[in-house]
């Protein structure tokens, strides 16, 4: 079984984390303002030049922190000519028609539609959980607090559910809901942060599911 990637909504239909592992199509960088910052930072747009280029100013410090070597702006040794590689270069990776902001518009859309769907034909009592096409499979896990996580899978895969709900007790209350530098429901800032990036990671790759 193959998981793909990871998105939490919060309550006010904003996406405020995304994460992916087997995903083949890369998404595509954020038009400015569409998206908030602390989501998921490879697609952030970038507002800042310097975030672009490397400064002029490298330093290298020991395990001390002292510095032991500044590259400063002085005379330098011309580099060697680089010669070029007879291995052919890898292709960079695919990526996605649709923005950042606009593939989680629709994820979003699929989710609020299907779930109010099903409440009008099935009743209150009816829940959405997942539904599956020819190329992935949508699992849906929703919070009292209006929280929305959301794992796409390829279609074989078995409800996941129960890994969504781990996420939430376990990660996302340590480092989100019990850290005080997140701001939950700010409507300005995200929620990632590198521990619970790391600590979702690290539970979604120890599943005996997970390929």
């Amino acid at each position: 079984m193959t998981i793909y990637s990871l998105y939490i909504f919060d309550r006010h239909c904003t996406c405020v984390y995304y994460q992916d592992w087997h995903r083949t199509v890369r998404p595509k960088t954020a038009v400015e303002g569409g998206m908030l910052p602390a989501v998921y930072a490879p697609v952030y747009p970038s507002t800042n030049p310097e975030d672009a280029s490397y400064s002029n100013r490298n330093t290298l410090a020991s395990s001390s922190g002292i510095v032991v070597a500044v590259n400063d702006d002085g005379p330098r040794t011309p580099l060697p000519t680089q010669s070029f590689s007879p291995i052919a270069q890898q292709p960079p990776p695919q990526t996605s028609s649709l923005s950042f902001d606009e593939e989680a518009k629709l994820v979003y859309g699929v989710v609020l539609s299907l779930r109010n769907m099903i409440k009008k034909l099935s009743g209150k009592d009816e829940q959405f959980v997942n539904y599956q096409t020819s190329t992935y499979k949508l699992h849906l896990y929703e919070t009292l607090s209006g929280y929305k996580f959301v794992m796409l899978s390829d279609p074989n895969a078995d409800s996941l559910r129960f890994v969504l709900r781990q996420i939430y007790s376990g990660p996302f209350l340590e480092y989100v809901v019990r850290n005080p530098l997140v701001e939950m429901d700010s409507r300005e800032r995200g929620i990632d942060n590198e521990y619970f990036r790391m600590s979702t990671d690290r539970l979604v790759r120890g599943l005996t599911v997970f390929q």
